[in-house]
């Protein structure tokens, strides 16, 4: 009996890890179901380039990447296990959000990295502002790439089934990566994120080349996100449509920025909406209002004064839109890393 009853278990694990996209569209686990969760802190390789251009001309320090990661249980002999990355918002890494989402996929058999960008480089910054102006969206993508290479070359994913996940200045960060411009500047050898889903990020950016990885991309965010033009990531979308990406864009209606956070009705933080970046052919970011280049921090600064409004954004926690999220994004991954 205690023979059949292991033989038994070990065949319901092999057959959950050959189905976890699968489980992304059912209710997502809670709870106890979170406590069996192989949960650890793990640093890799990565570097810190200002922009796509310092990447590309190898202008970028050596830095140790640090972040969480979580673990699904595993049969032996199973294959490699999707997983996705996460890149935190301009308050860093949180509990309600990263950790949360990273224990849930884990739970349903996704390997789950929670990068920590700020706490890599607490050597250029440690404020809320200071972080902004010296830890750019490259660098949390320099760690995003070299975690998708990490988790492979450690065993811990297959590479062809990870997905980048971001929230806020991370999601800006998401949207960067799925250009092909961006991934050739930060992933040389070719390594490319199979998904890209993007939490309420502003869509401030455009591209002199157009042109993407070819991953889909969902675009989330509430029609009372105060950091949110809805015209804008309308054409952010589009764009990524004619450079070869399939996106669907979602707005919760009544949502405001970081429904998932855990925190709020709170105002914080500056509205960028007056901001407007373009990345050019050689990699350099150039303002689009006064025409400088952003080459380092005090020009990001100089930029940044001109474009921001003095205005706080209002977060506000809501768990009905988040487990309308959690179903959207689910349904987005089961199809994007379904293919073994």
């Amino acid at each position: 009996m205690r023979i059949a009853v292991l033989a038994a278990a070990g065949c319901a694990l092999a057959g959950a890890a050959g189905a976890e996209p699968a489980r992304l569209v059912g209710p997502w686990p809670n709870g106890d179901a979170l406590v069996a969760v192989e949960e650890r802190r793990v640093g890799w390789p990565s570097s810190s380039p200002f922009t796509p251009w310092d990447a590309l001309v190898g202008n970028a320090a050596p830095t140790e990447a640090t972040g969480t990661l979580f673990l699904p249980r595993r049969a032996p002999g199973a294959r490699p296990r999707p997983a996705v990355v996460m890149l935190h918002g301009s308050s860093g890494v949180l509990a309600p959000r990263e950790l949360t989402y990273g224990r849930q996929f884990a739970a349903m058999g996704i390997a789950a990295l929670a990068v920590d960008s700020f706490a890599a480089r607490r050597d250029l910054a440690t404020g809320f502002t200071d972080r902004l102006l010296n830890i750019t969206e490259t660098m949390l993508l320099a760690d995003a790439y070299a975690a998708l290479r990490w988790l492979a070359a450690e065993g811990h994913a297959d590479p062809r089934r990870v997905a980048l996940v971001g929230f806020s200045y991370g999601a800006m960060a998401t949207m960067y990566a799925l250009n092909a411009g961006v991934a050739r500047a930060l992933a040389p050898a070719g390594e490319r994120f199979a998904a890209h889903a993007a939490f309420y990020g502003p869509c401030i950016a455009s591209f002199a080349d157009e042109r993407t990885t070819g991953a889909p991309l969902l675009i989330l965010y509430g029609t009372e996100d105060e950091l949110i033009d809805p015209a804008r990531c309308a054409a952010t979308a589009e764009s990524f449509r004619r450079g070869g990406s399939r996106v669907e864009v979602i707005a919760y209606e009544g949502a405001a920025h970081q429904w998932d956070g855990g925190r709020g009705p709170l105002r914080i933080g500056s509205l960028l909406n007056g901001c407007r970046l373009r990345l050019e052919h050689d990699g350099t970011v150039r303002d689009l209002n006064s025409g400088l280049p952003m080459a380092g921090s005090f020009s990001r600064r100089l930029i940044l004064a001109f474009c921001i409004e003095r205005a706080p954004y209002l977060i506000r926690d809501d768990p009905a839109v988040r487990a309308r999220s959690n179903a959207d994004l689910g349904r987005f991954l089961a199809r994007a890393l379904g293919a073994g």
